[in-house]
C-alpha cells in the first residue's frame, strides 16, 4: 500500500520532470508488480527519443536523490493512458 509520503514524494518527482519537458502527463502511481516497497510513476513519455533519454537521465538522479533522503524506491515508467471509444 502506497503511503501518503511516497504519494508526495512520487508527484514531486512528476512535477520537476513536467516543468522541463511539458509534454509529458502523468497516467497513474502505482506499485511495482515485482518489489512492494518500489513504486512507478507511469507516464506519457516525450515522443522525441533524445529528449525521452534525457529525461530518464534526470529522473534517474531525482529519484537516487529521493532514496538516499528518504529510503524509498520510485522511478519512472513508460504508462499508456486508454481511451474511451465513442458508443
Amino acid at each position: 500500500m502506497i503511503n501518503l509520503k511516497q504519494m508526495e514524494l512520487a508527484q514531486v518527482l512528476f512535477d520537476k520532470l513536467k516543468q522541463q519537458y511539458p509534454e509529458i502527463e502523468l497516467v497513474e502511481i502505482v506499485e511495482s508488480g515485482v518489489y512492494p516497497d518500489h513504486l512507478w510513476v507511469k507516464i506519457i513519455m516525450p515522443e522525441d527519443e533524445d529528449r525521452m533519454i534525457e529525461m530518464g537521465e534526470i529522473a534517474a538522479d531525482i529519484s537516487t536523490d529521493i532514496l538516499v533522503d528518504y529510503g524509498y524506491h520510485i522511478t519512472i515508467s513508460s504508462g499508456t493512458r486508454l481511451e474511451k471509444k465513442a458508443a
